[in-house]
């Protein structure tokens, strides 16, 4: 009976011991990651675990996500990550898995050649509505006399409220001052592009702030930090004074002087003036210069020259 014992006692020990060491020959265990946590920025999910070490090797990760619906109605099924399955990196962008504003079930794993380790869960279900949402950084510039704002492009699910106001010049505050119009709001559709908000009057100082809205989420951001441009009041309106100033004097000359030139022109060429020469003109009475004509005829015809008269002429 002792001997018995003692020979079951042995054979379970070797069994005990054998065991292990043909699991761990077959099915080596890596340990999983850890320490799961999402951070949440303007909509931009990102997961992040501790690395799995394993001298001289390369460890790959998976990554599944469960939403509310694949846990309701399609029996707690986990879907691989579109950006992430597998990936080497200790992150992974799940912004594009998560499409929803509900409870999301996150999960990663560690693979080694053949070798896997277990899940290791978020602690606690992800929603997309704790998103950190910051004030949108935003370049606030002149163009002539129009302002002009350019917000951060921060994707399609971004609308952006801008408030703008007319401030005192010189003003280190940016408040609305009494007297001067109120702020104004403008929504604009998306970032990235420059915006008009108003035209700007000269001598006058604006400021413009702005915050942004996500209506997936129904929620918004603090405003910016305003920033004021200023409109110089005196250099350029006195230049237009001044250009305007001579452009009406050249007119005051230049338009009555084109028209008496064109009346000249048009009295020329419809009703010319003839003027007769001085030998064309008649002084005397018509009477008198046909008997004065005749006694020159007659002069003329009595006179004869003789050859020497005509030689000493022609001389």
């Amino acid at each position: 009976m002792i001997l018995e014992e003692i020979s079951t006692s042995l054979i379970m020990w070797f069994l005990y011991a054998l065991i292990p060491s043909l699991l761990t020959d077959t099915v080596a265990v890596l340990p999983a990651p850890q320490d799961l946590s999402v951070h949440s920025t303007n909509m931009k999910h990102l997961l992040m675990w501790n690395a799995v070490i394993v001298p001289g090797e390369t460890i790959y990760y998976s990554v599944e996500y469960q939403g509310e619906y694949e846990s309701l109605y399609l029996s707690h099924l986990w879907i691989p990550s579109h950006w992430c399955s597998p990936t080497k990196s200790t992150e992974c962008d799940v912004t594009d898995d998560i499409t929803a504003t509900v409870w999301y079930n996150l999960r990663v794993r560690a693979t080694l050649g053949s070798q896997t380790s277990a899940w290791s869960t978020l602690e606690h279900p992800f929603n997309r509505n704790s998103t950190i949402l910051t004030p949108p950084k935003i370049e606030v510039t002149k163009d002539g006399f129009h302002l002009v704002i350019e917000l951060e492009e921060l994707g399609p699910q971004f609308e952006f409220y801008v408030a703008y106001w007319r401030s005192k010049p010189g003003a280190m505050s940016v408040t609305v001052f009494p007297g001067l119009p109120k702020e104004h709001v403008k929504v604009v559709k998306s970032g990235g592009i420059p915006v008009h908000l108003e035209t700007m009057e000269p001598a006058a100082r604006y400021c413009v702030k702005a915050q942004t809205f996500v209506k997936a989420i129904e929620r918004r951001s603090a405003f910016s930090q305003a920033e004021c441009v200023e409109m110089q009041g005196e250099a350029l309106p006195l230049a237009l004074a001044l250009f305007a100033f001579v452009g009406f004097m050249l007119l005051l000359v230049v338009v009555p002087l084109s028209i008496w030139k064109m009346g000249q022109l048009l009295q020329y060429s419809c009703c010319p003036t003839v003027v007769l020469p001085d030998t064309l003109k008649i002084t005397n009475s018509p009477q008198k210069l046909i008997s004065c004509r005749r006694e020159e005829v007659e002069s003329c015809a009595m006179s004869v020259l003789s050859p020497e008269e005509l030689l000493r002429a022609w001389i």
